[in-house]
């Protein structure tokens, strides 16, 4: 899992909302989580503004730990 699924799955968001939120297609959203797809600069700006992210852009695309109970 990204940073980007679990910022988007801590709001219970879909992926249709982010999207919505972010301006982009739903499908790009989860080709990026799912790491088919490495988003322009401008479509990883437009993510972080919509999760109201505080750090850079960059980091919503690395890898984390999804266990539960961490």
């Amino acid at each position: 899992m990204i940073e980007l699924t679990r910022q988007r799955e801590a709001r219970e968001w879909s992926r249709n909302e982010l999207g919505r939120r972010a301006h982009l297609h739903p499908t790009v959203v989860g080709q990026i989580e799912l790491c088919r797809f490495r988003p322009y600069p401008g479509q990883l700006d437009r993510l972080a503004r919509a999760l109201k992210w505080d750090g850079l852009p960059e980091a919503l695309l690395k890898e984390v730990n999804d266990d539960v109970g961490e």
